[in-house]
């Protein structure tokens, strides 16, 4: 490798001679322990010769980055024995765990949770045989591997999750190793700026690791073909003080590391001593590391004539097909004994003692900090009552109100009576949210420079708890890293543009299905997504903004961990964002509107509904003591309106037809009991729906969601769903509602066609309804908006 002695930041030699004996034999072990998980399945300690029966059938796994990773591990433990540092460590680079796997086993961490996997020669066969192994581990840091709390299984979100981590824990050092093909990313690329949102006296310090070891699976990576200035500059840009650990000899580069590493957290210290001494509290140039390796450093230099050790050939596996291949076996063998074992572990396959003193001890291991393992150190939040924030409904359906702004109140008492360990995060949409009750008791943190207008609305201040970014992506991963290490938060975004975080949403909940079968792990705060300005109001932002499909992508996952409520009014929200706040290892999904909308539930009645999930508006039905001709039913904040439009139609001009009314709040309760925690029993829905009568559902989202959810029910065959069907532009919410046949109209005429004595009887009803639906949507065409009868509607019974 070509070195940069005059670029690369350290030039002195920190480590004794001993100490540097012994740190790089404590790597050593590392990377023989990384290289046995991928390739053997027996002999861990090499006691007798390698033999075919010894290497596993199927080889799995990345060996590339592994020794940087442990590399980076290392040092980082030294600096946490020499300063009594508070330290986690993320792996970034997807596949990895070989690297970081191997010390949290030999620093003990790994046997306490799995004392099957004991620091002896048998337990390091059951570790090496685990690991990419049917019924054993997977290839990432995945939430079975101590001390973890980013798996890596997309790329990008390494930084982010490093800076929620850091949030509010002063003392806490994050350590970040970011590959260099994760640093390609976008989510990873716009997360460097999280740096500008590290308040030095409450929050603790992030220390990324840029490890450039120069190729992806088999490309290079575009940061390690920069020029250094170029590379330098960029991370300057960012707002960084880059240091540099560039070189391929392992003496040499054990000095540079420690070296550097240790002026990081001395910088740390001195940034953060500064501004908690009194100092002013302004946006740091806090430090970072690019450290360049080979890729699969240690390893073998050439296989079958062609380069490995530092060339994208090392990602993988570097010798396959072994079986068959004496040549092979030889070489992996020489591979493996190339670390010198027996100089390592003593005769019970334990490492030695003087190794093991390199470790650090107690909760200091990184395998070990509570941190990593966040519902140790969580703390229920304390709640204000939610119903002191509910507005009066004194008769359902007559009232107005904008769904969202009590919620802002609530919020705003959740953060002031939890200062210290409760968030909200959001794009740039708060006070369009309504939830700008928040910046009453903190604003939004802003650390960089300010402007004279910025005292006129604009809601800044170096102290605020409020954290907003135009990234989902980066506020995503903010708040998965604060929730993974113990706190709370609540997330608002546009419901359009919640799908920037679908694959951050299917990581995480990944992540809390196998924490669930953890019993190690202990139960985190739940992931709290609101999702609003949703698609049926979108009167300026059209086609592009209407998309409710973040909910088929919610139902995908674990039904242990997903929910998804679509409360219709105030009161709904407010004890949904209750419950909501107070549970555990879930994600939940809400969907409510921030414009005025029709009020129907008090309190009470808000609260009994909620807890049901779902249930017969008794006000809203005519069926009570007789079996219903029909059963309309309303889920979401605009179908419930339409709905019981559709129903106050009809019963104008049929006062005869008996029509029960449901509203739905808990999306799952739609689906069998077997099939969610929260589905409803097949009795139950019976009872409700009925077993042989029309239903005519109005759905918030695609229609097909419900049918999936509903199909094995016993009347899904006269269950008609009505809900978004691509349909639509700078719409007016009547206009938008009849191009996608969720309107009142549209409802009434499909209950005519599906009730037996409506049929023919229901004939001239049905025009009229034609005829009011033309003059509606002509009415909006001409006027822009609909019109005051419609729009002004109000349940009139």
């Amino acid at each position: 490798m070509t070195q940069r002695a005059n670029k690369t930041t350290a030039n002195d030699a920190p480590l004794s001679a001993d100490e540097l004996k012994n740190t790089d034999a404590y790597w050593r072990a590392c990377n023989y322990l990384a290289v046995g998980m991928i390739y053997l399945q027996a002999n861990p300690l090499l006691r007798k010769p390698l033999e075919f029966a010894h290497i596993k059938k199927r080889l799995l796994g990345h060996w590339g980055a592994s020794p940087g990773l442990s590399f980076m591990y290392v040092h980082m433990n030294r600096l946490i024995n020499k300063y009594d540092l508070n330290a986690i460590f993320l792996a970034g680079p997807g596949h990895g765990a070989p690297g970081v796997l191997a010390p949290v086993y030999l620093e003990g961490a790994y046997s306490e949770v799995y004392p099957d996997k004991s620091e002896d020669e048998e337990g390091m066969r059951r570790f090496f045989k685990q690991f990419s192994f049917p019924g054993g581990i997977g290839s990432h840091c995945t939430p079975e591997t101590p001390g973890s709390i980013h798996e890596g299984g997309e790329l990008g979100y390494s930084v982010s999750h490093a800076f929620g981590a850091a949030f509010d824990n002063p003392d806490l050092i994050v350590t970040v190793a970011v590959g260099d093909g994760e640093a390609e990313t976008g989510p990873l690329s716009t997360s460097w700026h999280s740096s500008k949102f590290l308040h030095p006296v409450r929050d603790g310090a992030v220390l990324p690791i840029l490890h450039l070891n120069g190729y992806k699976i088999n490309n290079p990576s575009i940061l390690s073909r920069i020029s250094h200035d170029e590379l330098e500059n960029l991370f300057r840009g960012y707002g960084w003080t880059p240091y540099f650990v560039e070189g391929d000899d392992p003496n040499t580069m054990h000095q540079k590391m420690a070296s550097t590493m240790e002026r990081c957290v001395q910088q740390i210290r001195e940034i953060q001593a500064q501004a908690r001494n009194g100092g002013a509290v302004t946006r740091a140039r806090w430090p970072m590391i690019i450290l360049r390796s080979p890729k699969g450093w240690t390893g073998p230099k050439e296989v079958d004539g062609k380069k490995v050790e530092g060339y994208w050939r090392a990602h993988q596996v570097p010798l396959s097909g072994l079986q068959g291949n004496p040549e092979h076996m030889q070489q992996l063998e020489s591979w493996l004994r190339s670390y010198r074992p027996e100089e390592l572990f003593d005769t019970q396959g334990r490492l030695l003692p003087e190794l093991k003193a390199l470790a650090p001890k107690g909760v200091r291991r990184m395998g070990a900090n509570p941190h990593a393992n966040g519902g140790l150190l969580r703390r229920d939040l304390r709640m204000p009552d939610f119903r002191e924030y509910a507005i009066d409904v004194a008769k359902p359906g007559q009232s107005s109100a904008m769904n969202t702004k009590p919620l802002g109140a609530m919020l705003r008492d959740v953060m002031r009576q939890n200062m210290d360990n409760f968030r909200v995060f959001g794009p740039d949409e708060n006070t369009s949210n309504k939830l700008d009750a928040v910046y009453e008791v903190s604003k939004k943190l802003w650390l960089a420079d300010y402007l004279p207008e910025d005292d006129d609305g604009g809601e800044l201040s170096p102290d605020g708890r409020v954290l907003e970014m135009l990234s989902e992506h980066t506020l995503e991963g903010w708040y998965e890293g604060y929730v993974l290490t113990g706190r709370h938060g609540f997330f608002a975004t546009y419901e359009a543009f919640v799908h920037v975080i679908d694959s951050m949403y299917n990581q995480h909940a990944k992540w809390l299905a196998i924490c669930e079968e953890l019993p190690w792990r202990a139960p985190i705060a739940s992931i709290n997504l609101l999702i609003t300005s949703t698609v049926w109001r979108q009167d300026h932002n059209g086609f592009t903004h209407q998309d409710p499909g973040f909910l088929d992508v919610v139902i995908n996952k674990s039904p242990k961990v997903t929910r998804i409520y679509l409360p219709p009014d105030v009161n709904c929200l407010l004890t949904t964002a209750d419950h909501c706040l107070r549970s555990h290892n879930d994600i939940n999904v809400i969907v409510c509107d921030k414009q005025m909308h029709i009020q129907y539930l008090d309190k009470d009645a808000a609260i009994k509904h909620c807890t049901k999930g779902l249930g017969i508006w008794k006000w809203a039905s005519n069926d009570e003591g007789f079996e219903p001709d029909v059963v309309m039913v309303g889920c979401g904040d605009i179908p419930t309106k339409e709905a019981l439009a559709a129903t106050a139609l009809l019963r104008q001009h049929f006062p005869d037809l008996k029509i029960r009314f449901i509203n739905v709040v808990d999306l799952f309760r739609m689906t069998s009991a077997g099939e969610h925690p929260h589905g409803l029993s097949d009795r139950d829905f019976d009872s409700l729906f009925t077993v042989d009568k029309p239903i005519i559902f109005n759905f918030h989202g695609y229609p097909w969601l419900i049918h999936r959810m509903a199909y094995r029910r016993t009347n899904h065959n006269n269950l008609h769903v009505r809900g978004y069907k691509e349909r639509g532009n700078i719409n007016t919410p009547l206009d938008l509602a009849i191009e996608n046949e969720i309107d009142r109209f549209s409802l009434a005429i499909d209950v005519i066609n599906r009730v037996p004595g409506l049929k023919v009887a229901g004939a001239h009803v049905k025009e009229s309804l034609r005829d009011m639906q033309i003059d509606c949507r002509r009415y909006a065409h001409e006027h822009g908006i609909d019109k005051p009868e419609e729009r002004d509607w109000v349940w009139p019974y």
